[in-house]
């Protein structure tokens, strides 16, 4: 069993936000794998759906994002899934706009949703998919810049970004973290 889990906020304020670009690549994902409507479970939204024959969960947690330790903590504890089965994939202000960068473990590098997770999983060897959004201007604080929407050009590139973002899951899904991270950051 493997589990995606994509970070971000409830809310309509937030739904095209920097900081839900995670929420967004769950969502791409559900759609592409027909997923269907999802469930309530673990505080979150959740898919489930079956690829090569291994049960996959996405989960989108509904903890705000500070706190998705708890609703990913849930999710591994109640399917007894190993923390090597979890991939999290979150915005990451520290790589350009539609950069990704697959990592095995690592620390949570300022990332509040990403910290919480670690703290639950009780180290840093938690698979994680960071999605650039770039660095926030100088005259603008990095908590408005990440809560804040993508602009008109980021908008028109997101779709392309969202199916990269896909095709790195689908890859880590089938070939592990070791030969995803080969593919995916090579491809960079």
């Amino acid at each position: 069993m493997k589990i995606v889990a994509g970070l971000g906020n409830p809310g309509p304020e937030y739904v095209f936000s920097r900081h839900n670009a995670g929420w967004l690549a769950v969502d791409h994902l559900a759609n592409r794998f027909s997923c269907g409507t999802p469930r309530m479970q673990f505080s979150s939204m959740v898919w489930s759906f079956f690829r090569e024959g291994e049960k996959v969960i996405l989960l989108k947690p509904l903890t705000y994002m500070n706190l998705s330790g708890k609703a990913v903590g849930e999710a591994v504890a109640y399917l007894s899934a190993e923390w090597e089965d979890v991939l999290v994939v979150y915005d990451d202000v520290a790589l350009p706009f539609g950069k990704l960068r697959l990592r095995a473990k690592g620390s949570a590098g300022g990332h509040k949703g990403l910290l919480s997770i670690l703290g639950r999983a009780g180290g840093l060897e938690v698979p994680r998919l960071r999605i650039g959004v770039g660095a926030a201007p100088d005259q603008r604080g990095i908590v408005s810049w990440v809560l804040g929407n993508f602009d008109k050009n980021e908008q028109k590139e997101l779709p392309t970004l969202l199916d990269r973002t896909a095709e790195a899951v689908e890859t880590w899904l089938s070939s592990g973290t070791e030969k995803a991270m080969n593919r995916v950051n090579a491809s960079q």
